[in-house]
């Protein structure tokens, strides 16, 4: 401990100072997220709606796909409106026509400039204005605005109907006939649509800016940018530039060069004899990889439906598959296979931790997880299925069907499942670890490793701090817990931690550097990661201090990430300190790239959206599935990928890899998500960007807009993408597979096998 104490001290430090920071301003966002009035009245006293109809409308909305069908707050999918800004908008036009046929007798767009402007005006004065009345928990509302409303209501509830006159513009939002058949729940829905515009164009009281930061960008009540938008958004820049300075400054002077062990004459951890609990990996293997091809043959799916709403290519299969489970499926799959994937290294390493042997039963533990897995995965799909066709009773939706939310769609009882299956890991994972900490010797390694598989098994459960009526700023707060601070920071942590220790257990690397290296990047990676969840939270109904938090430590993520180039090139070396080490170049080929895509991915197109002048133009826009295709694939996903093909190597000890496979399905992915990104989710991004700042984020994500010319030949280039990305998927997922059933099909390595080197694997 001693060698390491400053190391220690440090992430302490920064751990203990950057989760007291998301707590204090998370109950920022419980003290300060927008009311939902008891009561909404007309100025004659008319109840209009109430808290419980907002929050039956919400529920509503979850049951058709929720973030899966469109977006609220600028959250969710792509093809459909954003149901905020869209309502905002047409609720916004309806009131000036009304007010100018009441004081006209002319529609608004036949008024003059001098009238338009003086409606425009009082326009704004009357929807920024702030009527909800905290003491009494009304909301009041003039008669003009309630026509408006009323208009803009009838208008969603035939848009989710089957009204024949809006078929086409289903097809275009990619929506299902009769999505939502129930018209009770259309106008509770639409009543949950009108809050979240409420909210989106009202001030906080004794403020300038409404509930939502002025989000969304809508010229016709003014709603811009915040001078605290601008300012944390330079500050955020000038942080990045500064850390990245301090980090080089750091790296050239403060780093020592070790001397590197000499490599050992064959590979230890062929050395040391297969357990049970790792021969019974090879089903994970098959697992991830057909969780893998599903999800990507349900990605080409989902991207067909963009340019044809209802079908594929003639066939209409939204009657029981649309766009909104599609995407649901597509965006879970990844999520399981994923996490399986490191489930699974974590389970390879737990004997070896355990110098060579299994705990007791612990194979019988594998396999219980293993098929607790397959049971959470089809439970969860069927569940989705039902609740999207609304076949599942709606009161039933939210427990067994859909949560309506962004990567924790699951039905709760499933997630409870994943949960109880995450916890079980971590116990397998303890049993093996716990013995091998109370031997001598170095342990600082293993013990960065224990602290994030401790982490992995307890933070998934943030997803139970919020539920079916939450109110949705809430929600989010939680639900980031998971999509990023549990994916995007202790998997970091953990995957950077298993990696040293497996480069260490091969003798490539010194125990020292592998444990200083680990220490010093899980600082780096806590210290922007944690408060940096906050990004995600600018206009989700919270205040400036949020942002300004989120702002700056953001901006840190990206700091440890513009050294990954050094750490892909010494990743790669390894691959020639010693002969036998040919035998893993392949997974060493996926870490590289790792590497490679977590800087273009997640620092490059992740800083382009992560500063809030940035996010406020092009929040749910096409810009965002750009960075999230790049990091959650390009890194997660090639290093689940990486970890299978080296658990694959080892629990398959006669084969070697198939080189011709193995370099269709690297390149193939590679060159075919660079294609998806840069030659059709970017550009669209870009063009949406460039609408949303100019006209508002309304017409950027407009049926007008979206369906034009460009954007629609852009979304059919992607098919090039997507094809190339399916067939180095398939390579892959045929290498895993023939490895698993067919070893004897592989060509027999000439490795030799050596005994004893289990003392060597000892922690």
């Amino acid at each position: 401990m001693t060698r390491y104490r400053r190391l220690w001290f440090l992430l302490i430090a920064i751990v203990g100072v950057t989760f007291t920071l998301l707590g204090y301003f998370g109950a920022e966002v419980y003290r300060a997220a927008p009311p939902i009035p008891d009561r909404v009245v007309s100025a004659t006293g008319d109840i209009l709606m109430t808290e419980e109809s907002i929050l039956d409308g919400q529920t509503a909305w979850q049951s058709v796909g929720g973030m899966q069908l469109g977006s609220i707050w600028g959250h969710g999918a792509y093809q459909a409106p954003d149901w905020t800004a869209d309502w905002l908008h047409r609720e916004l036009e309806n009131w000036l026509d009304i007010a100018a046929r009441e004081e006209y007798g002319q529609d608004w767009h036949s008024l003059n400039g001098q009238q338009q402007n003086a409606l425009q005006y009082d326009l704004k004065s009357e929807y920024r204005s702030n009527t909800y009345n905290e003491n009494t928990g009304t909301l009041k509302l003039s008669e003009r605005r309630v026509a408006a409303i009323a208009e803009t209501a009838d208008y969603y509830s035939r848009l989710f109907s089957d009204a024949p006159e809006l078929r086409g513009t289903r097809e275009n939002y990619a929506m299902k006939e009769n999505t939502l058949p129930s018209a009770e729940r259309r106008e509770q829905m639409t009543e949950f649509f009108f809050w979240t515009a409420w909210a989106a164009a009202t001030e906080r009281p004794d403020s300038d800016v409404t509930y939502t930061n002025n989000w969304p960008h809508e010229p016709l009540i003014d709603n811009r940018p915040s001078g605290e938008n601008v300012v944390w958004s330079l500050i955020s820049v000038v942080l990045l530039i500064a850390g990245v300075g301090g980090l080089i400054w750091a790296w050239a002077f403060l780093r020592k060069e070790d001397e590197e062990p000499e490599a050992p004459i064959s590979d230890p951890l062929s050395s040391v004899g297969l357990t049970p609990s790792q021969k019974a990996l090879g089903k994970y293997l098959v697992l991830v990889v057909g969780l893998f091809t599903f999800q990507v043959m349900l990605g080409g799916f989902t991207a067909h439906y963009t340019v044809e709403g209802q079908g594929f290519y003639g066939f209409n299969t939204s009657e029981w598959f649309p766009y909104s489970l599609m995407r649901t499926w597509h965006i879970q799959a990844a999520m399981f296979w994923i996490a399986t994937g490191f489930l699974a290294a974590g389970l390879f390493l737990a004997p070896i931790i355990n110098g060579g042997k299994d705990p007791k039963f612990q194979k019988l533990g594998v396999d219980i997880l293993f098929w607790a897995l397959v049971a959470v995965v089809g439970g969860s799909f069927i569940g989705n299925f039902l609740a999207i066709n609304q076949i599942m009773p709606a009161n039933l939706s939210f427990m067994l069907g859909h949560q309506g939310y962004e990567y924790v769609d699951l039905g709760r009882l499933w997630q409870i499942g994943k949960f109880l299956g995450i916890v079980f890991w971590l116990v397998l994972m303890l049993r093996g670890i716990v013995p091998a900490l109370r031997q001598p010797g170095d342990k600082n390694l293993l013990a960065l490793l224990t602290a994030s598989v401790v982490a992995i098994g307890l933070f998934y459960g943030a997803g139970f701090f919020y539920g079916e009526r939450t109110h949705i700023s809430i929600m989010e707060f939680w639900r980031w817990w998971i999509v990023h601070l549990w994916v995007e920071g202790f998997f970091e942590v953990f995957a950077t931690a298993a990696l040293a220790f497996i480069f260490c257990s091969m003798g490539l690397v010194s125990r020292t550097v592998a444990t200083s290296a680990s220490l010093a990047s899980a600082s780096l990676f806590m210290l922007g990661g944690v408060p940096g969840t906050f990004h995600h939270l600018y206009f989700s109904g919270t205040t400036t201090p949020v942002m300004a938090v989120g702002a700056t430590f953001s901006a840190l993520e990206v700091v440890p990430l513009v050294v990954l180039g050094y750490e892909a090139w010494e990743n790669w070396r390894l691959k020639s300190r010693a002969p036998w080490m040919e035998n893993i170049r392949w997974p060493l080929t996926f870490f590289v790239a790792v590497a490679f895509w977590n800087m273009l991915g997640a620092g490059v197109l992740g800083f382009m959206i992560n500063p809030p002048i940035a996010l406020y133009y092009i929040q749910g826009l096409n810009t965002t599935p750009t960075h999230a295709h790049a990091a959650l694939f390009g890194v997660y996903g090639f290093l689940a990928l990486g970890f299978a093909l080296m658990i694959l190597r080892y629990i398959r000890p006669r084969i070697v890899f198939d080189e011709r496979l193995m370099r269709v399905g690297f390149w193939w992915l590679n060159i075919g998500l660079v294609l998806m990104l840069f030659t059709s989710l970017l550009p669209i991004g870009i063009i949406q960007f460039v609408a949303s700042a100019s006209e508002g984020l309304w017409y950027a994500r407009s049926e007008a807009f979206m369906q034009s010319d460009i954007l629609q030949t852009l979304r059919w280039v992607r098919t090039i993408g997507d094809v190339v990305f399916i067939i180095g998927a398939l390579a892959v997922a045929w290498q895993v597979v023939k490895g698993v059933f067919f070893p004897d099909l592989e060509p027999v390595s000439n490795e030799p096998s050596i005994d004893g080197g289990v003392s060597e694997l000892k922690a």
